[in-house]
């Protein structure tokens, strides 16, 4: 069974590449167009990873993973930040948070399909 991947960016741009990317390594991928839209789907359902952007309206990628960190199925799924923001301030930020690591955007498919295998196999 294909190991289902929660992808949340406002960028439809980003998402579709994303998608288009983790789709071709054989992962199911469900999109959300920002965090309060994220959060509603894993309410929902339950995915193997959490991938998110940081800037986002409604809701910001690290409040998104505090309120995810909040919910016990996902307490202990890998949480990754796929976003522009590379300060160490920032990366401090995410893991203060709960994020299990840090894309910096542009991604390389390469490399995010590496992560991705690193953490959920």
């Amino acid at each position: 069974m294909s190991k289902t991947i929660l992808t949340v960016d406002d960028s439809p741009s980003v998402r579709g590449m994303v998608a288009f990317t983790l789709k071709g390594a054989g992962y199911t991928v469900v999109e959300a167009g920002d965090g309060a839209d994220g959060l509603a789907k894993a309410r929902t359902q339950s995915f193997s990873l959490v991938l998110t952007d940081q800037n986002m309206p409604k809701m910001d990628g690290l409040t998104l993973i505090k309120s995810l960190r909040g919910l016990p199925p996902y307490r202990s799924t890998p949480i990754l930040m796929l976003t522009t923001e590379a300060s160490d301030a920032m990366k401090s930020q995410g893991r203060a948070a709960g994020a299990t690591g840090w894309l910096v955007k542009p991604f390389d498919p390469q490399k995010l399909l590496e992560v991705v295998r690193k953490v959920i196999g």
